[in-house]
């Protein structure tokens, strides 16, 4: 029975395992398919097998949809306050100045002013990483002061949204922000310049029920979350079972909130277009 004995010792699995680098590869969630960074960042941070699009920050949003170093930031370093001095399970005032530190941002949004292919435009990307992409007063304050920026020089907007919902460690002065961009974007609305309002994964909360669903062209990404309270409470609250794909985009879409889905692989092109016809 010597076939049953190892003919070299130290054989173990662990000796049998490719030595791959850590942070060189991605799993995607949509198929399970396992992508080197390279060739995601290639296609845009989205599957090359099944299209689901990764959840990506500012910068990279920058990069995609603005003319190469044409992005001009505005009120960089605006950042929170605690005016209630909460804590949970640390001081709000020490989670921003963590966040800050390992995100590199000072709020959850980035604002200025770039070029989409010449077209001089006004633009705001929420970033995700920061808190959860939570609005807040600095959020509420950096795009009211984008919108009047573009009031005044009659430029195009565009904001890029990707958010959980009003930041609650401010309470009502984090609420009072749905109020406040709501109202300039009325007056921008008067002035006849387009806003185009892009969601991606997840729009939710106070975010979507303020100036992300208030485009003159709501367009969302594939598949991205968009609603107000998410499906799981949605689903406690009125104990059914939830359609599939519930406020996805697709579903969305069908039921009329946003107008167009795009993949980001043509989103430049398309807002532009939309610029272009409408101006």
């Amino acid at each position: 029975m010597s076939w049953f004995n190892r003919s070299k010792e130290n054989i173990s699995p662990d000796t049998l395992k490719k030595d791959i680098p850590d942070g060189l590869w991605e799993k995607c969630e949509g198929c399970g398919e396992i992508i080197h960074k390279k060739q995601l960042e290639q296609n845009l941070w989205t599957c090359v097998k099944c299209g689901y699009h990764f959840r990506i920050g500012s910068q990279k949003y920058i990069d995609i949809l603005l003319d190469k170093g044409s992005f001009r930031e505005t009120d960089r370093k605006m950042r929170s306050a605690d005016p209630l001095e909460f804590t949970d399970t640390k001081k709000y005032s020490s989670r921003i100045k963590d966040t800050i530190k390992k995100s590199g941002l000072f709020d959850a949004v980035r604002t200025g002013v770039g070029r989409i292919n010449n077209i001089e435009v006004g633009f705001g990307c929420m970033d995700f990483k920061f808190i959860g992409g939570s609005m807040g007063s600095v959020v509420g304050e950096k795009i009211s002061r984008l919108i009047d920026r573009c009031y005044r020089k009659k430029l195009p907007l565009i904001i890029i949204s990707a958010s959980g919902g009003a930041r609650m460690m401010e309470g009502a002065f984090s609420l009072m922000q749905m109020a406040k961009t709501s109202a300039r974007l009325a007056r921008f609305a008067e002035a006849r310049v387009p806003y185009i309002s892009v969601l991606t994964d997840p729009t939710t909360g106070g975010t979507s029920a303020s100036y992300a669903m208030l485009g003159d062209f709501n367009i969302a990404e594939p598949q991205a979350l968009i609603g107000f309270a998410g499906p799981r409470v949605i689903k406690q609250t009125i104990g059914k079972e939830l359609p599939e794909g519930f406020q996805k985009s697709e579903f969305v879409l069908e039921h009329g909130f946003i107008d167009i889905v795009t993949p980001r692989k043509d989103l430049k092109n398309t807002i532009h277009n939309l610029i272009t016809l409408v101006s």
